[in-house]
């Protein structure tokens, strides 16, 4: 009979799952990190700016569910236009491929709302508690007035940097101007409530707390990169020719024994700066985002020792083996670039000329359901219609209704000429009228809605009373 396992057996055994540990990211300044502020500085301004900028007398970019429009600027959409949003979706995976088929994951290191978030939520830290190692001498401190205070300090602005995040995401729904009154004034919805909240807790949660662990673990991106990229993307890689053997910071190009060692002399700066922890050295990783830090970090130390640049560089595979036979051009010539960048240009090509040359008033007929026909008098018949009108343009329309090709047909009523207004739906109820001598069975009717630029040609089916059968 086998002894009960003991609490000392378990303790000694690997562990399955390794506990995770804070990253204290060092603080380095370079060509790419200042390009990296650059463009996080615009997607922040475009992202909390652009909520309050009007146009031509509403939101420039709103989405308004109650009212079933999206405004986008000059254009107003509407549900019957929801495959344009598929076509955007298709635009813009693809230029996430082109992106990373060219460099790599780009778009994880400068412009993904995980990364852009983190690095506000890291300013915010570095502003309350320090640089990296004073940040990490906090933390291991025991609880005092001083670390209270800064602790404190960091959730004040992390809570409220997350709270008008969660504001301005609402305000692309409702009208920012309306909600921030409405906030004042205390009377928002319970939607609004909840989604000010869930917006404010979920950038609160990723950017504050889980940061590198979204890249490694929740995000799907980071696993299917690598059917992406091929020998020619670029990528960011450590010259291990060049770096090999690794030295001690006070050694030689050459040490006693006459042995050649590399540039690289293990000062661990690239490891100390990269947000997700990892070694570059090591070979290219998941979890690089592709922010460039290390090489930033790397050509510091490379200037302070009278060394090259770019030990830990962009570079492709087939390009770091053998420089002479695989240039730039060729890079960019590869059958997976130009693939990807004909379609994207298809794709855009496209989109623009429909956004330019689609109807700008959308026209709907129904039957109406209360009766099949009305019999007026002894010698006509009325057919009662419904049409739905839409205005997707930003100024007033006016519309005129009538039949086409329909002899003895009238069409009757005070709708066959209306106005509707900018980005508007209107209804109307039309009715036609028609001798009872025309009675043959059901007859195709065709409406025609017009406007100064456009003409709207719409079928339907007027009906007679049922012939008896001869």
């Amino acid at each position: 009979m086998k002894s009960p396992i003991s609490v000392t057996d378990i303790t000694d055994q690997t562990l399955l799952y390794q506990a995770h540990e804070k990253i204290y990211p060092r603080e380095i300044s370079g060509y790419f990190q200042q390009l990296r502020a650059a463009t996080i500085g615009i997607i922040l301004t475009i992202f909390y700016g652009l909520a309050w900028v009007d146009w031509n007398g509403h939101q420039a970019v709103l989405f308004d569910l109650p009212k079933r429009q999206f405004h986008i600027f000059s254009l107003t959409f509407w549900p019957q236009d929801f495959y344009l949003l598929t076509w955007l979706l298709i635009i813009g995976a693809l230029s996430l491929f082109l992106a990373t088929a060219l460099a790599g994951r780009v778009w994880c290191g400068y412009a993904c709302p995980q990364t852009v978030w983190t690095e506000i939520f890291l300013f915010f830290e570095r502003l309350t508690e320090g640089h990296y190692r004073q940040r990490k001498t906090l933390d291991q401190a025991p609880w005092g007035p001083n670390k209270i205070l800064r602790k404190i300090s960091k959730q004040v602005l992390w809570i409220g940097f997350a709270l008008l995040t969660g504001f301005t995401f609402v305000g692309y729904f409702t009208p920012i101007k309306t909600l921030a009154n409405n906030i004042a004034s205390f009377s928002l919805s319970g939607w609004e409530w909840f989604w000010l909240l869930f917006y404010g807790f979920a950038t609160y949660g990723n950017a504050g707390f889980l940061r590198e662990q979204v890249c490694q673990y929740l995000c799907p991106y980071a696993r299917f990169q690598s059917a992406m990229l091929d020998k020619d993307s670029l990528v960011i890689s450590y010259d291990q020719q060049r770096g090999e053997p690794r030295r001690g910071r006070k050694e030689t190009n050459t040490n006693t024994t006459n042995t050649k060692t590399g540039d690289c002399i293990n000062c661990n700066i690239c490891v100390q700066v990269c947000p997700t922890g990892i070694d570059i050295r090591d070979g290219l990783q998941y979890e690089c985002i592709g922010c460039a830090a290390c090489i930033d970090a790397c050509n510091q130390v490379m200037r302070k020792i009278g060394k090259p640049l770019g030990l830990i560089h962009y570079h492709s595979e087939n390009r770091s083996q053998d420089s002479s036979s695989h240039s730039w051009f060729s890079a960019l010539m590869r059958p997976r670039i130009l693939i990807y960048s004909a379609l994207w240009l298809l794709l855009v090509t496209g989109f623009v000329l429909f956004i330019n040359q689609r109807p700008l008033i959308s026209a709907e007929i129904l039957k109406d359901r209360n009766s099949l026909y009305q019999v007026i008098g002894s010698d006509h018949i009325d057919n009662v219609y419904r049409l739905k009108l839409i205005n997707k343009s930003q100024t007033l329309k006016d519309i005129t209704i009538t039949l086409k090709n329909t002899p003895g047909a009238q069409l009757l009523g005070p709708n066959q000429a209306t106005q509707v207004n900018p980005h508007s739906m209107q209804n109307l109820a039309l009715r036609v009228r028609m001798p009872l001598s025309n009675n043959s069975g059901p007859m195709s009717i065709h409406f025609v809605v017009s406007s100064k630029s456009e003409q709207l040609e719409i079928p339907s089916t007027f009906w007679f009373p049922f012939n008896e059968p001869r």
